[in-house]
Order: structure tokens, then C-alpha cells, then sequence
């Protein structure tokens, strides 16, 4: 009777932990628990990098930065209990570069042609090279690393495993959106234009490399580049090595909103997005998996 009994106990303990596990390996669950001790950790350390100047605050930018990381890597692990070969350091330098490259580019080419249309005029600052070029990389890397842990990382990936890849990356375009609407300057046209030219844009460079690095350097590349021209980041104010005269209609030059409220990055970033979305179908294809 008595092993009858202790047999029933744990059963009775080895369902409760099998239940409570199903309860943390469900993707919503892990998402939104990896979501707030991400946000957590930013809210933290910016916090205190607001207390600090400098090369200071750029260091503690990368100390919030690793351990979101860590945060994130931990989350899958024990949480949803799944391996995490997006953020493997494996090929970090190749990938991160092409990213860096890519994210270069469509910023480049977007000023050089709301220049050339005259919406944009660049006048050398003459500001403190250092400091712009500390500011500018600390607020990149922090939106960088941790947006893209957020919403390529936990809630793409969570949506994925729940209806695929295709939903996935409709609702965390929509959410990215969504997410800049309280920014400053911003409005309907702004959101929708943020949902496809980074939303869109990031959400297919993920399924193209299935990689957190790629989408990291593209998003740090996007903002540094603006952020040292001195356009407004998502209706951010920036001081950068130049000051901007902005002339012509919104549409053109996206306003206070900065670049991002143009219809010029909205229709490169679908030059660019769309083919590595023909790469990740074809690679899914070869694979048999469509």
C-alpha cells in the first residue's frame, strides 16, 4: 500500500511539472517572458548609461546589449527548449558584415535619391567627430540588438511555430509598425511605411539567412548611417556631421519623421527584400519543404 501510494505521488508531481512545462514551451508564453526580461535589462542599463557620457555609455550600450543576449539565449533554451542557431557565433563576422553592407546601402541610395529629387541639402556641421560618432553608433547598437531579439528573434519565431513563416512575417511587419507610431512626427502613412521598409525588410532578411547577426548589422548600419547624416531616426532627432535642410512635399522626405516617412526607402527596401525572399523559397524548395 505504501508503494502503491509514493507511485501515485509522483505521478501526481510528475504531471503537475509536465503540465507547467507545456505551460513555458507554449511560443506565446516564452515570447512575451523573453519580451519583458529583454526590455527589462534595456530599461536598466539605460538608465544608467543616461547618468554617464561618452565612451562610458557606449560600453554600458554593449553591456546591455550582451546580456540581452544572454536573456534571450536562456529564454530558448529553458523555456521553449530549442536549439538557437540564429545567434551562433559561427560565421558572426560574415554574417554581421553583410548586414553592415546591405543596411549601408539602402540607406545611401535612399538619401542620394531624395538628394538628387532636391528634398534633402547636406551642410558640413562642424561638430565634435568623436562625440557624433560615439552617439551615433550607441543608439544604433541599442535598437539594433534589441528590437531585433524582440521581433525577428522571440516573436517572429514564436508566430512561426504557430502558422509558419508567412504569418510570421505579417505580423511582426504589422507590429514593427504599430510599435513607432508614438515616435515623434509619426503618423498612419509613417507606420505603414515602417511596416514595409524595415518590418518587411528585416523580417525577409531573416528567413533568407536565418540569422539574428545579418539582421543586427543591417538594422545598426540603417540607423548609424542616418543618425550620422543627421536625419531623424523614426522621428528621433539626431546631431550628426551634417545639418539637413529638408525641401518638397512629406512624401518625398518624410517630414519630421525623417527618412523612414519617404516613399523613396519604401520602394527600395522591396528592391531588396523581394529577392531574398526568392532566395529563402528556393532554398525551402531544394529542401522540400513547400
Amino acid at each position: 500500500m505504501k508503494k502503491t501510494s509514493a507511485h501515485k505521488v509522483k505521478q501526481q508531481i510528475g504531471g503537475k511539472f509536465s503540465t507547467w512545462s507545456r505551460f513555458w514551451r507554449f511560443p506565446i508564453i516564452w515570447m512575451i517572458a523573453g519580451s519583458i526580461g529583454i526590455i527589462l535589462v534595456d530599461s536598466l542599463f539605460r538608465a544608467l548609461a543616461e547618468q554617464v557620457e561618452g565612451i562610458f555609455s557606449l560600453l554600458l550600450t554593449l553591456t546591455a546589449g550582451f546580456v540581452a543576449i544572454m536573456v534571450y539565449k536562456l529564454t530558448m533554451k529553458y523555456l521553449a527548449s530549442r536549439s538557437i542557431p540564429e545567434i551562433s557565433t559561427h560565421r558572426i563576422g560574415i554574417e554581421a558584415g553583410m548586414g553592415l553592407l546591405t543596411g549601408a546601402i539602402f540607406i545611401i541610395v535612399s538619401t542620394f535619391i531624395i538628394v538628387a529629387m532636391g528634398g534633402y541639402s547636406f551642410q558640413w556641421a562642424s561638430a565634435d567627430m568623436g562625440s557624433v560618432l560615439i552617439s551615433s553608433i550607441e543608439a544604433a547598437l541599442g535598437a539594433a540588438i534589441i528590437e531585433e531579439l524582440i521581433f525577428r528573434g522571440l516573436m517572429f519565431q514564436a508566430i512561426s511555430k504557430l502558422a509558419g513563416n508567412w504569418l510570421a512575417l505579417a505580423v511582426t511587419s504589422l507590429f514593427f509598425g504599430v510599435a513607432h507610431l508614438g515616435n515623434t512626427g509619426a503618423t498612419l502613412w509613417s507606420s505603414f511605411a515602417i511596416s514595409i521598409e524595415a518590418g518587411l525588410l528585416l523580417g525577409a532578411a531573416f528567413m533568407w539567412r536565418r540569422n539574428l547577426w545579418f539582421a543586427m548589422g543591417l538594422h545598426f548600419a540603417w540607423n548609424a548611417c542616418e543618425g550620422l547624416l543627421g536625419i531623424p531616426v523614426s522621428g528621433h532627432s539626431s546631431v550628426g556631421l551634417f545639418t539637413v535642410k529638408v525641401n518638397g512635399a512629406e512624401l518625398l522626405t518624410g517630414g519630421d519623421f525623417g527618412l523612414e516617412g519617404s516613399i523613396v526607402p519604401v520602394m527600395i527596401s522591396l528592391l531588396i527584400a523581394t529577392p531574398m525572399l526568392i532566395g529563402y523559397v528556393r532554398h525551402r524548395a531544394s529542401l522540400g519543404k513547400l
